[in-house]
């Protein structure tokens, strides 16, 4: 069981879900996994789409959306430790971009699974670093 505390989130919370005009946010969409989890969980995985891409983390964007996040809800460092191990292996164990690449033959899954693998392969050669950038205070 993810450590740390529980509450309503999002569950999908990214730059796609996010409606803007002139500039500032006006609507959250997408609301088809809203559900009681860790906060950590949802910390975890949301800086993870949000700041992976091209194959490795902007750590310091990490760093950033944690601290800030960290300053509305009280976060340890061990959960969100926690948190980011769980998506690690989450990660490390999940195949769904080929279900959908093989099952629905949509290129687009194919080239997604190659960049979600280019960056667990960075993300497990500096674990540290990306621990780190999780935990600022």
């Amino acid at each position: 069981m993810p450590a740390g505390r529980y509450g309503w989130t999002h569950g999908d919370f990214q730059y796609r879900n996010l409606l803007r005009r002139d500039g500032r946010v006006v609507a959250v969409l997408d609301w088809d996994r809203l559900g009681v989890r860790s906060y950590g969980e949802e910390v975890a995985r949301t800086a993870q789409v949000q700041f992976g891409a091209g194959g490795v983390f902007d750590l310091d964007r990490v760093a950033a959306f944690c601290s800030g996040y960290r300053s509305v809800i009280d976060l340890s460092e061990g959960d969100l430790a926690d948190a980011v191990r769980r998506l690690w292996w989450k990660r490390l164990t999940d195949f769904w971009q080929l279900e959908f690449y093989l099952d629905r033959q949509d290129p687009t899954f194919g080239e997604m699974f190659l960049t979600d693998e280019a960056l667990l392969n960075w993300w497990t050669d500096r674990a540290d670093e990306v621990q780190a950038a999780y935990a600022p205070r």
